[in-house]
């Protein structure tokens, strides 16, 4: 790997990231949300993944890029508006971190394998792109889970979180034990996998 060129590719798809207008709270500080969550994901990556490659570090890192210039409410409500949402939001994150690595200098073949990581094409056949899917689930419990579980009802919140458990891999569901969460949020995981016992993953 071009440890240079690797940086000056994270250095921008982190900058674009800072511009993110929404803001969370992480180790004690407000960030970004986009900048945060992906240095996050890309913590949960490399202990799921002691030695990732280039593709998925970088497709990892830039899986969000820019999300909030495409908000939920520009699509209609309901499913249908849903999917249309995800699909432009998908054509978004590649598009940006297709620019941008080409401007760094990536050759045409390790764009094209970020690119259909970060669009999640593959998913059930692509370990790569099943590490993104785990690192992506992993952030939503260490930073999500709490605040969701106190706008949600227990019954739609218990299946947001069995559908969240059912889309993890073994090693990612062990690490998502390791979170420190309060004890409303353990019981709900807890209590997810039980009704989650013996389903397809």
């Amino acid at each position: 790997m071009d440890q240079e060129r690797f940086d000056r590719a994270v250095d921008a798809i982190d900058r674009a990231n800072a511009d993110d207008p929404n803001r969370i709270m992480v180790g004690g500080e407000m960030r970004p949300k986009e900048l945060a969550h992906a240095a996050l994901a890309t913590e949960w990556l490399r202990r799921l993944e002691p030695d990732p490659s280039e593709a998925v570090l970088l497709a990892v890192r830039a899986h969000h890029i820019r999300r909030w210039v495409i908000p939920r409410a520009s699509y209609p409500t309901g499913r249908a508006g849903y999917l249309r949402w995800r699909r432009a939001l998908h054509q978004l994150h590649a598009d940006e971190v297709a620019g941008i690595l080409e401007r760094v200098g990536y050759e045409p073949a390790t764009i094209e394998r970020v690119q259909r990581i970060v669009a999640k094409r593959g998913l059930g056949t692509d370990r790569e792109v099943q590490l993104l899917e785990d690192v992506l689930c992993l952030v939503f419990i260490e930073t999500q889970l709490d605040d969701l579980r106190r706008r949600l009802d227990p019954p739609k919140m218990l299946d947001v979180v069995r559908k969240t458990l059912a889309k993890m891999s073994a090693d990612a569901l062990a690490l998502a034990m390791t979170i420190d969460v309060p004890d409303d949020d353990r019981a709900l995981i807890l209590a997810a996998s039980a009704a989650d016992d013996g389903a397809p993953r």
